[in-house]
């Protein structure tokens, strides 16, 4: 069996922007245009947010670009995406988020060796601004004793 690409496609401000907790991997509901896009790599996750509507998880401003070859009936770039994952876990979700300073952020999209576009998301608390200059010595002595080392 041959081995096929694999698309990953991070939020790396994510993690500058918030202290990640729990991490989950859900399905998108996309449409075929949709996937196209994404398995050529074309899309973002750099503004994306997710929110409850009623009891189903969304994912709102991530952005897809439109499939070259698409035809009239393509898809819009930035429009809400429903997440598939079981009554269980968007419960648990659903009863944190209530709490104060929770979210829940895109980390990761990809394209399992099935064909199937996952978005890994997690469950986050924002950082303080203090939090974020420790993040950024943190990086910048792990990357002077890389330095150092090779």
């Amino acid at each position: 069996m041959e081995e096929k690409n694999l698309i990953e496609i991070k939020n790396k401000r994510a993690a500058f922007e918030y202290f990640l907790l729990d991490e989950y991997t859900a399905g998108l509901a996309l449409m075929g245009s949709e996937i196209k896009s994404i398995r050529e790599g074309k899309a973002n996750l750099t503004d994306a947010w997710c929110t409850f509507i009623g009891n189903e998880l969304f994912v709102r401003d991530m952005h897809i670009s439109e499939y070259k070859f698409g035809s009239f009936w393509g898809h819009r770039a930035k429009r809400d995406r429903k997440l598939l994952l079981n009554r269980r876990e968007l419960k648990k979700l659903q009863t944190r988020t209530k709490e104060r300073g929770f979210t829940i952020v895109p980390v990761l999209l990809f394209v399992n060796p099935r064909g199937y576009a996952k978005l890994t998301i997690a469950l986050a608390k924002g950082k303080h601004h203090y939090d974020k200059r420790e993040t950024l010595k943190a990086k910048d002595s792990r990357r002077d004793m890389e330095r150092e080392l090779a």
